[in-house]
């Protein structure tokens, strides 16, 4: 027992360091997935998002399309639960992920870990009828939004927009810790759950996740989402941000003292 705790303090050792290490080194040899602060880490054993799939496509064709293989079953299973609960959707538009072994890219200060992703705004044209996002629009609190290349005016998608939420939110292995979208958009899009009598518990998790960040652009473009560690990933170097109540917890340790730093017991 002495010897698998002794373990296990060698590995949060280990998480506590990630964030300077940012990669796997001889000194860490457990760091392995996502590794540090989404905004100062690297990645291994990611997954890339295709192109193309059921209900996605992938805005620019470029590299930075890896991600922690969850979250990439989370984006496509959400793409899909959109599709099938609104017949006539058209593919939601995946932003940036991360590069294959993280780090920065050209165009986000995070993105670095393989746990962000942007997701563009479903659209409809002004009288209703859904189309393609033409690319990152943004929408002022009367919903409109009018693209940088383009004639046509869009309006913002609020019904598809809280499916996906909603998808999102309860994706079993997701473990959401971020939606960053701007003040107004995001109150639409809560003001919609609760006129269609969602699940109040539901919407209270969405309204935690959802928020306009204090320290970038304001996200009314597209949405930022961002995981949490699990359990495991904290202690394989996965670090930073909040943990909400439904979360499954870390490890902790007991508090140390001369009686647990005693004799290790032979394997």
């Amino acid at each position: 027992m002495r010897l698998v705790i002794i373990l296990l303090f060698a590995s949060l050792i280990g998480l506590f360091t990630a964030g300077c290490l940012g990669s796997p080194t001889p000194l860490a040899p457990h760091l392995r997935g996502s590794i540090g602060l989404p905004h100062r880490g690297t990645l291994t054993d990611a997954a890339a998002l295709p192109d193309r799939g059921d209900g996605f496509t992938r805005f620019r064709k470029d590299a930075v399309k890896w991600g922690m293989p969850r979250l990439v079953r989370t984006i496509e299973r959400a793409a899909r639960t959109v599709r099938e609960a609104h017949p006539g959707t058209p593919p939601l538009v995946v932003g940036d992920l991360s590069m294959r072994h993280g780090g920065q890219t050209d165009r986000h200060r995070s993105h670095r870990t393989g746990r962000d992703v942007d997701l563009v705004f479903y659209a409809l044209t002004p009288d209703g009828r859904p189309v393609q996002a033409p690319g990152f629009t943004r929408y002022g609190a009367d919903a409109l939004g009018k693209p940088e290349k383009g004639t046509r005016w869009l309006r913002f998608d609020v019904a598809r927009q809280w499916t996906l939420v909603k998808a999102l939110v309860l994706a079993p292995e997701a473990n959401v810790q971020w939606i960053f979208i701007a003040r107004w958009l995001e109150a639409m899009v809560a003001e919609w759950a609760i006129a269609k009598g969602e699940d109040p518990e539901v919407v209270w998790q969405a309204e935690v996740v959802m928020k306009q960040p204090g320290d970038a652009a304001p996200h009314d473009d597209h949405l930022h989402v961002r995981l949490a560690c699990t359990p495991d990933e904290a202690v394989a170097g996965c670090e930073g941000g909040p943990r909400w109540s439904w979360m499954p917890s870390l490890p902790s340790l007991p508090a140390a003292g001369d009686a647990w730093l005693g004799e290790v017991e032979p394997p």
